[in-house]
């Protein structure tokens, strides 16, 4: 696919708008040009890999803001090219599965996958998940919000930084947009369905089962104990609410 985007019809982006680039990781001819097609159509710069080895090298070198990236690769696939474009990126990655086994889709979560689309599935709605997720991050007015402090964890809504003691900890963009939300108002108990509206925005067409998984991944990283957590405390038959460290 051509390096520049092309525009076709209205549904494109504003020309105003900051060019957005998006890597298509597939090794089937006919779904990766028409998934690139519909991209492109929506006014997304697009580049296709069609194995896992190549992904992670363009993922390095071309800086994506969004992947979409096929679970069934030949040689390396999804979840380990994946975890390794983890490592040195935070963009947005899509995962496309052909199997419905839940186990698969949240194993793709649990490695930093911010969403996933089973197969047979829309472009349309591929293209309305995307843009969902671009409209999250949210500019914030210089100085107006103070570094939040949980015990040993601190969070910079200014700068996406979070802290635990002195050792940065590397968040993707959904689970910084997860504990964003839940560190502005510490001790609100937050519904899963609102947590889906205020991180994945309005347009989530999953359950919210996803909210689970990213949540596990922030304990983790945070070494909180579900059983006995000092940051993010699970509120029984409602959702989640931040702690006071």
């Amino acid at each position: 696919m051509s390096n520049s985007a092309r525009p076709h019809g209205p549904d494109h982006q504003d020309s105003s708008s900051p060019v957005v680039r998006v890597l298509v990781v597939e090794d089937d001819p006919a779904i990766s040009h028409l998934v690139a097609s519909y991209l492109e159509q929506a006014g997304f710069v697009v580049d296709v890999a069609k194995d896992g080895e190549t992904a992670v090298d363009l993922a390095g070198s071309l800086r994506p803001d969004v992947i979409v990236l096929d679970l069934m690769l030949p040689g390396m696939d999804g979840i380990e090219v994946c975890r390794r474009v983890r490592t040195f990126s935070d963009a947005y990655i899509v995962m496309l599965t052909a199997r419905t086994e839940e186990i698969d889709r949240l194993i793709g979560l649990s490695v930093g996958a911010d969403d996933y689309l089973g197969k047979p599935f829309s472009p349309r709605e591929l293209v309305a998940r995307i843009r969902a997720m671009l409209r999250r991050p949210r500019a914030a007015d210089p100085g107006a919000e103070p570094i939040r402090r949980f015990g040993a964890l601190q969070i910079d809504p200014e700068a996406r930084e979070v802290k635990l003691g002195d050792q940065p900890l590397e968040l993707t963009r959904t689970e910084f947009d997860l504990l964003e939300v839940l560190s502005a108002h510490p001790r609100r108990a937050f519904p899963r369905r609102l947590l889906l509206e205020q991180v994945w925005d309005g347009d989530w067409f999953g359950d919210d089962h996803v909210v689970e998984v990213h949540v596990a991944n922030l304990r983790r990283k945070l070494e909180d104990d579900p059983q006995a957590p000092r940051y993010i405390h699970t509120v029984r038959g409602v959702g989640y609410r931040m702690g006071t460290g």
